[in-house]
């Protein structure tokens, strides 16, 4: 293991430490349909049912927990337009720490909703104005927080792979990992946690087509962005991989591939129908990857990160 990496199997195996009876132990779900569908055995570790309906909530709750008692007493800010702000929130009721969460106005009022229910303050701004990251520095400076990214930050990555420790945990041994891509914070730290345990199980992340820029990037071994990416999965709308990600990424994981729309909505029915779980279209993108054939290993044991369920429901009439 090399030293120069920011977040390695002892900072998972702490975090899961801090977790232990505060984050829920997720369940793992298997399908007769599925395993017969790949002709391999196939195992979903079910992060939809995690506290805040997704895996952030780990994350989230490792970084606040390590702060000073200075800064816990001055308070956190993020910026997320879902499931990062809902986690930091209650992570932050949960520590006794206040919470500022910079939301888009046009984020689901549901999610706005929860996040002030865990007793966040929430900021609204406008996408097409407003640079998120400016405003966010601008008022962590004004209201002296400290801030919290959504995926780059060592406790954030080292806290998410907590979920793929469990997943190895509960199954053993595992010939390949698959998992949802945004900023790369739950990829990066389920790859660590992998390759601890099992280090010839192959890892994969998966994106949006239309949000390929970890895939790119990976490929490139060079950053690449994207700007404002028209797809369903909003929880991979990332502009790019982090400063502590993308390294991570590339020395830890083995491939990325991509997934297109169409793939993301008949995975997410089909698991809504045949698991009989809600999960939200970014939650479904390593499944995707393996139920429509992009990634296929027969006759191996694979394990599938489904990341959350947060789905806003008045959205999804216009497609029954």
């Amino acid at each position: 293991m090399p030293h120069h990496h920011s977040v390695a199997i002892t900072d998972v195996e702490a975090s899961a430490k801090r977790l232990a009876g505060i984050a829920h132990r997720t369940p793992v779900l298997t399908s007769r349909t599925v395993n017969d569908r790949t002709n391999s055995q196939v195992f979903f570790k079910c992060e939809n049912f995690q506290r805040t309906g997704s895996f952030k909530f780990r994350g989230a709750y490792n970084a606040l927990f390590q702060l000073s008692p200075a800064q816990k007493q001055k308070g956190v800010l993020t910026f997320s337009s879902g499931n990062h702000g809902q986690a930091i929130a209650l992570a932050g009721q949960l520590l006794n720490i206040p919470t500022t969460i910079v939301m888009p106005d046009d984020a689901p009022t549901v999610k706005q909703s929860a996040t002030r229910g865990y007793g966040a303050e929430v900021i609204l701004f406008n996408r097409q104005e407003t640079n998120r990251e400016e405003l966010a520095q601008t008022l962590t400076q004004e209201r002296d927080l400290i801030f919290i990214p959504p995926y780059d930050h060592p406790h954030v990555v080292a806290g998410q792979g907590t979920a793929t420790q469990e997943l190895i945990e509960e199954v053993g041994d595992l010939d390949l990992l698959l998992v949802c891509c945004g900023g790369g914070g739950l990829l990066s730290g389920s790859a660590i946690a992998t390759k601890a345990v099992l280090p010839n199980c192959r890892v994969i992340g998966v994106e949006p087509e239309r949000a390929d820029d970890a895939t790119r990037s990976f490929h490139t071994k060079t950053l690449q962005t994207v700007k404002s990416p028209d797809t369903i999965a909003d929880g991979a709308r990332t502009p790019s991989l982090g400063q502590i990600t993308f390294p991570l990424v590339l020395y830890y994981v083995d491939d990325m591939v991509t997934v297109s729309e169409e793939a993301i909505l008949r995975t997410m029915f089909f698991l809504w129908e045949r698991l009989k779980i809600v999960v939200e279209p970014t939650g479904v993108l390593a499944a995707a990857a393996l139920l429509e054939g992009v990634v296929s290993l027969p006759l191996a044991r694979i394990g599938v990160i489904i990341s959350g369920g947060n789905v806003d429901f008045c959205l999804w009439g216009s497609y029954f």
